[in-house]
């Protein structure tokens, strides 16, 4: 498949949910050999990043396959933002992941879906999913426990109160468009449903870790308060020095392969 047919495939829609929960997630899956990639992204990222584009293509210059999708309330998928939760978005991910995922798969989660894609290898371990299983993960300034550590712990007084008292607030952003986005009392109670970093994380699978020592939103000491969770055997945590949060230059996008590979 050339780069173009697979950076510009047409989305499926699948529907996940029951009843006001419902929304339509859009999802691009190419089949192909194993290890298959499924793309989980970031928060407020969709599936036509920069990484998971050149992840999709290099999958298929190696004839395996791929799957990508994008949360409700992101790109091309349905639903508000707002009404986003830790919770939804895992029910989103294990949703697609059953449905279109065949074989042995790495799971490559940057940001925040390096959350899900812990929670997800969790989920696939306790439901003994046999259509599909992780040959491993390959996690990209993984923000596990996000809402809690790198949020609410750092909000000012002024912002807990206002998110409390209004239900949300309005947080500025450097990314996209540059417009602010809300962060909602929802999203901060509900993900405490999901924290990880308390306790010892079993994901059974080896576990690639790249983490920018310049990331000013997942700070490079969460990327080592989330290694000594995990088990010793098998993680590798790559320390990028002049690497900032997005890790999209090209020199970085080939180290993000390199892992992929190895795995594979």
């Amino acid at each position: 498949m050339s780069q173009i047919a697979a950076s510009d495939q047409e989305p499926d829609f699948i529907e996940v949910g029951e009843g006001d929960a419902r929304r339509r997630i859009a999802v691009r899956a190419r089949n192909g050999g194993s290890p298959g990639l499924f793309w989980l992204g970031g928060f407020k990222s969709d599936m036509k990043g920069t990484k998971a584009i050149a992840l999709d293509d290099w999958a298929a210059a190696q004839g395996r396959g791929s799957v990508r999708f994008d949360y409700s309330g992101h790109g091309e998928s349905g639903g508000e933002f707002a009404d986003g939760t830790i919770g939804r978005w895992l029910e989103e991910s294990v949703a697609v992941f059953s449905q279109f995922c065949r074989g042995r798969q790495v799971v490559i989660g940057s940001s925040m879906g390096g959350w899900m894609a812990l929670l997800l290898a969790r989920e696939i371990a306790r439901r003994g999913n046999a259509s599909a299983s992780l040959a491993g993960l390959v996690l990209i300034a993984p923000a596990p426990d996000f809402t809690e550590e790198l949020m609410w712990k750092g909000f000012s007084p002024e912002i807990r109160a206002e998110i409390e008292s209004r239900g949300m607030w309005l947080r500025p952003s450097e990314y996209g468009d540059g417009s602010p986005y809300p962060i909602t009392r929802n999203l901060i109670a509900e993900g405490r449903n999901h924290l990880l970093l308390g306790s010892q994380i079993d994901v059974g699978c080896p576990v690639r870790i790249l983490q920018g020592a310049q990331d000013p939103d997942v700070p490079w000491k969460h990327a080592f308060a989330l290694v000594h969770r995990l088990p010793a055997e098998d993680v590798v945590l790559t320390m990028i020095q002049d690497g900032d949060h997005r890790l999209s230059r090209p020199q970085d996008i080939a180290r993000i392969i390199a892992a992929v590979a190895e795995i594979g």
